[in-house]
């Protein structure tokens, strides 16, 4: 009778160690996801790729070149007025996805926000407008509908491609991005501006792991 009362607090000592542990375990294995708001504004580079600070940055300065040469001041001598430009291909060459639509959004709201330049809509764009005005002409009042035949014909198209060229060692990598514009009249042929933007990026990668 003596030695079962005396094993016992033993066996609850024992009981208490396992629920710690166990405590500790779960602890160490649970992780809890964090969201924080920012602003759309700021910079954040996780992994190191393409991101929309490098796309909004590259439009940016590209176009405020392109917009810097003489062939805008040529053309209002020559026309009176301002060029009217669109957005043509721009291709993904290099190794990783890069949103490619989001880069064309960028360098038309570059091209708008200038003021410099008038700005018509992609072929696929396009489309969807036609519809639009030959459904009106079956469906909406007539003093509203919008006429066939009147849109504005493009004097530039802005073509393009993105590269990238990586190098990595012993945890470490650089990745470096060029991205190629090319500004083309498309009743001559030819082109009027070429533009190119060059981003390096090192990626560091810890030594210890988790």
């Amino acid at each position: 009778m003596y030695k079962i009362l005396a094993a016992k607090p033993a066996v609850h000592r024992f009981a208490i160690y396992a629920v710690l542990i166990g405590i500790i375990v779960f602890s160490g294995c649970s992780s809890s996801k964090q969201v924080t708001r920012v602003d759309a504004d700021t910079t954040i580079d996780l992994s190191g790729r393409w991101n929309d600070t490098d796309s909004g940055m590259v439009a940016d300065e590209m176009i405020a070149d392109c917009l810097n040469h003489p062939w805008i001041n040529n053309h209002g001598i020559s026309t009176g007025g301002r060029p009217v430009v669109i957005v043509g291909g721009i291709r993904n060459k290099s190794m990783e996805h890069i949103p490619v639509a989001t880069f064309i959004t960028d360098i038309e709201r570059a091209f708008i926000n200038s003021g410099k330049v008038r700005t018509v809509s992609s072929s696929s764009e396009r489309g969807e407008i036609r519809e639009e005005r030959a459904d009106q002409g079956e469906s909406a009042a007539i003093e509203t509908i919008k006429r066939m035949g009147q849109e504005l014909g493009a004097d530039y198209m802005m073509t393009g491609e993105i590269n990238t060229i990586e190098d990595r060692v012993e945890g470490k990598q650089v990745v470096f991005y060029q991205t190629d514009l090319t500004l083309t009249n498309i009743e001559t042929n030819e082109k009027i501006w070429i533009g190119q933007k060059e981003i390096k990026k090192f990626i560091g990668r810890s030594k210890f792991k988790m």
